[in-house]
């Protein structure tokens, strides 16, 4: 019973975040013609109003973001295309992160050059975890495992690594930078603050939620190898 109650607390703990998440985001999706402007058009305008017309506006199919080496903001479809309290309230987050850029806000700076680092070490896990087995089996090496391990440390520990580094770069963006730009330009109907603050936080934990599976990942490699 004990070790029952252990799962489900791991599961509760790795899982919540992700789900309220997502159930957020999905709640303010309607009414979908709440706001004269789409997600996209609202970061246009801000954009402007704070002289970063360099930075472009796309729709992207890999979730919302900001491109700090491309100078892009990126919205998913329902974001950019949308008129929801969702879609304006994301938008304005991605254009938070624009105007850290624009500042050389420290943890975005060395989040992005983590990222730079992160990425070849990912690539290098991956090809051990290709090259392990034809090793040991050609080689008929007895560390086989140890080697495997290490390749699924780098491939799941470097993401691990950069979704916790994010979130004081994400709570900024929401609430230093996409909540005042918000209000100061009375973009948002009347009563929408307190939900607007809760999709801003939403926004910000999605990385916490992504650094949990990141780290119940791990612990799966980690278990496998030891069997």
């Amino acid at each position: 019973m004990p070790w029952l109650i252990l799962i489900l607390l791991v599961v509760a703990i790795v899982y919540l975040p992700s789900w309220w998440v997502r159930r957020t985001m999905t709640r303010y999706n309607h009414p979908e013609d709440r706001y004269p402007s789409t997600g996209a058009e609202l970061a246009r305008h801000l954009l402007d109003e704070a002289g970063l017309d360099h930075v472009s506006v796309e729709t992207t199919e890999h979730g919302d973001h900001y491109d700090p080496i491309e100078k892009a903001v990126r919205l998913a479809a329902e974001r950019f295309h949308g008129h929801s309290l969702t879609a304006i309230t994301v938008a304005a987050h991605e254009v938070g992160h624009a105007l850290q850029d624009a500042t050389g806000y420290a943890p975005l700076v060395a989040r992005t050059r983590l990222v730079r680092l992160v990425r070849p070490l990912e690539r290098c896990g991956a090809g051990i975890l290709m090259l392990a087995p034809v090793l040991a089996l050609l080689l008929r090496l007895p560390s086989a495992g140890l080697l495997m391990m290490a390749g699924g440390i780098l491939v799941l520990g470097g993401a691990t690594l950069v979704h916790l580094v994010t979130l004081p770069t994400e709570l900024d963006a929401s609430f230093q930078r996409a909540m005042p730009l918000l209000e100061r330009d009375g973009i948002l109907v009347s009563g929408d603050g307190p939900h607007a603050r809760r999709i801003l936080k939403a926004a910000a934990l999605t990385y916490v939620a992504a650094s949990l599976l990141s780290l119940l990942n791990v612990a799966r490699w980690w278990a496998i190898l030891r069997r």
